[in-house]
């Protein structure tokens, strides 16, 4: 199989030859452990994950100087994104954590929502077809092209609200919820379409619902307010392509919302976290009508595990998705500086040697 062909056999269920790696690394890490892994692929002949992303959707007016009157006393430093929210630099110990700040959160009004310079993508017929040449010349290289929608409706929504502020909105059932995220929908399915139509193979959702031992909100919640809004952009996206692939992050406990990203159309779970989850019962359930991608924790393994840990979870998560795949196995998040360089290069040697020793 080419590693495209490989890809996709291992989230259709269909068998395969080699294990894909792939990993986040954080800012220090990246400048710590990126030579290092150069070298150690390099050694082993071992090619990562062919996932990259594709470059996304333009927008008109990209000056993001015009949100600053949404916000009283900036931090030095403070960054905004083109949805107007702003995040905060925090401290030295904090690394490269910072304090977001939400432009719609003293908002009373649809009204006032409605003044707001919500960004507006637009693309002309001459870029779509460009950034489609430039994807099928990558398809051509053997990469997988992933346009990457994180984050996609809920979190974008609270990033603009905040997050204590829809719930209220949200069990209320206040016209202000329904316009925030009626607006970030619309605006996640113009993402959708352009990275579609410019040949992305995969969509990567990301939406937070759930907590470390709980969901995030009841599934009653949920099912008004979101799931209609996430199939929406699904089916809009394969409206274009049916046989695009959606993957959907969140962290957390979420088992009793799976049943539902499966009836909106997600193929692929992401991360699945030991400390939240347990694989073996989560693929014994669902695992004949979704895979997954991950399952190997940041919270435990990958930082304060043994090399030797690192590789037995990988084999041991492997072997429970079986040889017909359905896991594109991963640690479950970026990797912090607390991760030691040898449970990185435990993980990568791991992926590598698995279909050898089977």
């Amino acid at each position: 199989m080419t590693e495209r062909e490989n890809f996709f056999s291992i989230i259709r269920r269909t068998g395969y030859e080699r294990v894909p790696a792939s990993y986040d690394l954080c800012p220090f890490l990246q400048e710590t452990c990126t030579d290092k892994i150069a070298a150690l692929l390099e050694e082993i002949h071992f090619t990562p994950t062919p996932m990259i992303n594709a470059p996304g959707i333009p927008v008109k007016d990209p000056d993001t100087e015009k949100f600053r009157k949404y916000y009283d006393n900036l931090k030095e430093g403070a960054t905004i994104d083109i949805y107007g929210i702003a995040n905060e630099p925090g401290s030295a110990a904090a690394m490269h954590m910072t304090h977001m700040r939400h432009p719609l959160e003293e908002m009373e009004t649809v009204e006032e929502m409605e003044a707001y310079p919500f960004p507006e993508f637009v693309a002309s017929q001459e870029l779509i077809e460009k950034t489609l040449a430039d994807n099928l010349a990558l398809k051509a290289q053997d990469k997988v092209i992933c346009g990457n929608m994180q984050c996609t409706v809920w979190e974008t929504a609270w990033y603009l609200r905040g997050m204590e502020m829809l719930m209220m909105d949200m069990m209320a059932e206040e016209d202000t919820a329904a316009f925030v995220l009626d607006k970030v929908t619309e605006l996640a399915i113009q993402r959708a379409e352009f990275f579609v139509k410019t040949g992305a193979d995969t969509l990567y959702f990301g939406d937070d619902i759930g907590m470390q031992k709980t969901i995030m909100m009841s599934e009653e919640l949920y099912c008004t307010w979101l799931k209609p809004r996430i199939k929406r952009v699904i089916d809009a996206a394969r409206a274009i392509n049916p046989d695009v692939i959606i993957f959907y992050h969140s962290c957390g406990f979420v088992e009793p919302f799976i049943k539902h990203l499966i009836e909106v159309g997600v193929d692929v779970l992401n991360p699945v976290q030991p400390e939240c989850m347990d694989f073996e019962e989560i693929h014994a359930k669902y695992g004949d009508r979704i895979s997954f991608h991950g399952t190997i924790g940041t919270q435990t393994t990958m930082p304060f595990g043994t090399p030797e840990e690192v590789r037995e979870a990988v084999f041991r998560n492997l072997d429970i998705a079986g040889k017909h795949g359905g896991l594109l196995v991963a640690p479950t998040h970026l990797l912090e500086p607390e991760v030691p360089w040898e449970n990185i290069k435990a993980y990568i040697e791991a992926c590598n040697d698995y279909t050898k020793a089977r």
